[in-house]
């Protein structure tokens, strides 16, 4: 077995840059299907949007904060 990079052979040399690689063919893979799946929000836009429509206007004629002007 190898111990030490300086005195590895051509296999173990191989087998260290197979599995780096395939480290990050998960990783990125990962991401990917992380980014296009949004984490949960998918699944509440499928149910149909939920529309929130604004009251009318308000006006507030007692108020203790000090008026700015």
């Amino acid at each position: 077995m190898n111990w030490s990079m300086y005195t590895a052979d051509r296999t173990t040399h191989l087998k260290i840059v197979v599995v780096g690689l395939a480290a990050a063919l998960l990783i990125a893979v990962i991401g990917i299907s992380a980014r296009e799946l949004n984490l949960g929000t998918d699944i509440m836009t499928a149910q149909g949007p939920t529309v929130i429509k604004a009251g009318g206007p308000v006006v507030l004629t007692d108020t203790n904060a000090p008026t700015i002007r």
